[in-house]
């Protein structure tokens, strides 16, 4: 089965470190458990253990899940490590997360400078 990263109407990239020894049992029990979403609505669920060349993905084809598992040869993945929570993803996000690119921005707060008053 070849993967069309767009087809799927919703993919959503699960946020943090997963362990990737995970088979498709244990990465149900996480998007069920600490997301609540629907696995069973044409969703394509990424995730991405301590090492970003590799990620592993679950997809429900109506008849059965289907666990994918991608690795790079030359480079790696922009997954946000700074959140825990599971994004939905547009196909441009998709498009930049598989060029290396930081699908989601981040925020860049700067510390009020002491004494200042604004």
């Amino acid at each position: 089965m070849l993967i069309n990263w767009a087809a799927p109407r919703h993919v959503y990239i699960v946020c943090g470190k997963t362990d990737l020894r995970k088979g498709i049992d244990g990465l149900v029990l996480i998007v069920e458990e600490n997301y609540g979403l629907q696995l069973d609505n044409d969703s394509l669920f990424l995730f991405c253990g301590s090492r970003t060349d590799r990620f592993k993905g679950l997809y429900w084809d109506g008849e059965g899940f289907v666990l994918l598992y991608k690795r790079f040869e030359n480079g790696n993945l922009r997954w946000p490590r700074y959140r825990n929570d599971a994004v939905n993803l547009t196909p441009r996000q998709i498009k930049q997360l598989l060029q290396g690119i930081a699908p989601l921005p981040v925020k860049h707060v700067k510390p009020a400078i002491k004494g200042t008053i604004y």
